[in-house]
Order: C-alpha cells, then structure tokens, then sequence
C-alpha cells in the first residue's frame, strides 16, 4: 500500500515538471505577463496624461470682494479635476478623453458674509443666472398671473413686500411664500431711506420683518430700500438684522407704463451674468414677462431668487 501511494506521488511530481516545462505552456505563461504589464503601462500612461492635462482644466476659486462700482459681489466656486474619478471613467478605452474629465467645485476663502456691510447690486459677473426683483406695495390684481407664468416656466423669484401691504394682503403672500419665491423686506411704509435716521430705518425694517414672520414663518433675508435711496447708516441698520441691502442693474421702468414689446427689448439690450432685475406688479410686466423669460432662456441665462443667484456654486456657462 505504501508502496503504491509514493509510486502516485512520484508520478504526480513527473506529470508537474512535464507542464511547466512544456514548452507551449511556457509560451502561454509569458504572453500573459506580457499583456498584463502592458495593460498596467498603458494605464499609468492614462493616469500621467490625466496628471499633467489636469491644469488646463482648473478654475481658480474668486473671492468675495466689495467692487469698486458694483459693491459686494459674492464670491464664486472654482473648479478642479479629480484625477481619480476621471482615470476610472477613461480606464475602459484607456485614451485621454476630456469629455470624461470628473470636476470637484472648489469653495472661495472669502464670503458675502465675510464682507463689511455693503449694497449688492448683481451677482457674480461669470455666473450666468439672473433674477427677477418684484416689489410689491400696489398691483394686486396682477400678481395672480405673473406667479402663474413663474410657476408655467419654472422660475424663482424675489418678491419684496411694504409692511403696510403684506398686513392688507395675507393671502397673497401666503401665495408668493408657497410658490418658493423669497419674501424680502421693502419697508413698512414706503418712506425715503435716505432722509431718515438711523433708529427711524430701524422700526420700518422691524415692523417689517415681524409682518412678514407671522405670515410666512420666514425671517427676510434681503431689504431693498423704496426707490433704491439709501445711505451708509441705511445698509448698516439693516445688516444689524442680519439682512442685506439689494439693488439692481436692470430695471424695467414698468411704473412708466410701457409697451410690452418696449419692455422686453429694454431689458434684453442690458441682461448679462448675474443681473438683478427690477420690476413691480404692473401691466406691462405682467403682459411681457412670459416674453422676457423666454427670451433671456434662449441667450443661454437660468433664473434664481436673490438667494440663489448670491449662492457660490458654479453654473455652466451659456453655449
């Protein structure tokens, strides 16, 4: 029996040797290693291309800064290549391909929020988003249709409210909060900012701001002084809320009672990135606002509130 067992073993080691040293075997053995290591040089190739492309591709981060002209501009996402996540994607064709490129959104140093208080007149000049500002303190009998073409194209917009309006018109502005549009403070009364001290510029944005509360259960955010007259003492009362002052860049001059088509073609030869774009519940706004989205879509611009246009996530740009 012992015999046999270590004659199995004797020929178990003959018939082991006999492969590895067949010569087709071997043949096959070496092809496999050859593919591999190509394969693996092949891929680090991809990832040295990756590597050394990646800086082409990056955008630096832009700091918040109070501009010269424009005041406070929010700051805006930079962009940069994750090296990583673009190899695995490109690692099944094993060729650079930048259409695979992976970007991570890279956040800015300097905030909105970091910033001393100062008016904001648009959002940042690269992003390419604008907003719609709807002060409202008249105009009832508009609004209904203008938040029906809002919701029709999918818009967000900044409505802000007189005091003295949002405590005659709670139902309206339950329907303007509902529709996920911000509510901003545009004073109680309507009065001239510029003219009024600073305790006086205080009680219009309290009142205001509690009005508002009660109803939409939201704290404003955002104050755009009546008229757009203000002064420093303006801006830093509201900031003590924690509120920021807004402007514009655009403005319809809809309170003028122009034509529809006047309108539209008076906003479209000034839209750009990051405007702010004034107008009131009027007829002409009201009858050439479905015109003026579609058309600032068709130049390649998305619509946000004030909120999101100040945000620093980065947006592709118009084609």
């Amino acid at each position: 029996m012992k015999r046999f067992r270590l004659l199995g073993i004797i020929m178990l080691m003959l018939l082991t040797a006999a492969v590895i040293q067949n010569p087709f075997t071997s043949a096959y053995v070496t092809t496999m290693k050859q593919e591999n290591v190509a394969a693996v040089k092949q891929q680090d190739e991809l990832y040295e291309t990756i590597a050394a492309k990646m800086k082409d591709y990056e955008k630096p981060a832009q700091d918040a800064v109070i501009h010269t002209v424009w005041k406070a501009t929010p700051g805006y996402n930079g962009l940069s290549v994750d090296a990583e996540a673009s190899y695995r994607k490109m690692k099944k064709n094993g060729v650079f391909d930048e259409k695979l490129l992976v970007f991570k959104q890279v956040s800015p140093r300097v905030h909105l929020n970091d910033l001393p208080p100062a008016p904001i007149y648009r959002g940042h000049p690269e992003k390419p988003m604008v907003a719609f500002l709807i002060n409202v303190a008249w105009g009832n009998e508009y609004l209904p249709d203008m938040l029906r073409v809002l919701k029709k194209h999918g818009v967000k917009a900044s409505f802000f409210l007189e005091g003295r309006w949002a405590e005659q018109n709670p139902d309206l502005v339950a329907q303007l909060s509902d529709g996920g549009h911000d509510i901003g403070n545009h004073s109680y009364s309507h009065p001239d900012m510029a003219r009024l001290t600073s305790d006086e510029t205080k009680r219009q944005i309290t009142r205001t701001n509690e009005i508002i509360k009660g109803q939409t259960g939201k704290q404003p955010v955002w104050f755009a002084p009546p008229s757009g007259s203000f002064r420093q003492e303006t801006i830093a009362a509201a900031a003590e809320y924690n509120m920021k002052t807004v402007l514009w860049t655009v403005d319809t001059i809809d309170w003028q009672k122009p034509a529809p088509n006047v309108l539209v073609e008076r906003v479209m030869k000034k839209v750009h990135n990051g405007a702010m774009i004034l107008m009131h519940p009027t007829e002409s706004s009201s009858k050439s606002l479905e015109t003026l989205i579609t058309s600032i879509k068709q130049k390649g611009y998305s619509f946000g509130n004030v909120t999101m246009l100040m945000d620093e996530k980065r947006m592709p740009a118009p084609e």
